[in-house]
């Protein structure tokens, strides 16, 4: 449980809530300030980290239930194979950033963690995520991130595994 060597206190509440989360579910992490990045693959050049090790989170709407995937930054969704895993209706599909500014206002658009105190927990998370040692997440903003071990991330939400992006 510490912050990066250089970086300083979290200055945003959206980072302060996830630490704290964190700390509470007793799980290792790094929490990284960077330069404001408004993507995945940005926040992988920016942090230099490979993007297949940069977690992507995609917010989905099915009705009235939000659904939390979470995939490799250099990936794009297979919303088919989701739908099919999750037995869900053609209802399924990405929440728009209005939806998502309305209904998370606590967090930046784009910058949705896949677990934390202001979000449904992950449901699904690509395979190839959990192959990795760690891997990079949002923080509710888009001035840090979080390394965290995949496999806490799979304990603290629960999420199932599968290869859900476009092949």
């Amino acid at each position: 449980m510490t912050t990066e060597a250089g970086s300083t206190t979290p200055t945003t509440t959206r980072a302060v809530a996830i630490v704290e989360f964190l700390e509470g579910e007793g799980v290792n992490y790094e929490l990284i300030e960077h330069e404001p990045t408004m993507s995945g693959a940005d926040e992988a050049r920016t942090m230099h980290q490979p993007s297949d090790q940069v977690a992507k989170t995609i917010v989905l709407h099915d009705g009235s239930a939000y659904v939390i995937a979470a995939i490799p930054a250099s990936e794009r969704l297979d919303l088919h194979k989701l739908r099919e895993l999750l037995g869900a209706t053609r209802q399924l599909r990405l929440a728009r950033e209005d939806e998502i500014a309305r209904d998370f206002p606590t967090l930046e658009v784009g910058a949705v963690p896949p677990f934390g105190p202001m979000v449904p927990a992950a449901e699904v998370i690509d395979r190839t995520l959990i192959e990795q040692p760690r891997i990079l997440c949002p923080a509710g903003d888009h001035r840090h991130s979080v390394l965290i071990a995949p496999r806490d991330v799979l304990r603290i939400t629960g999420a199932s595994t599968a290869y859900i992006c476009q092949a």
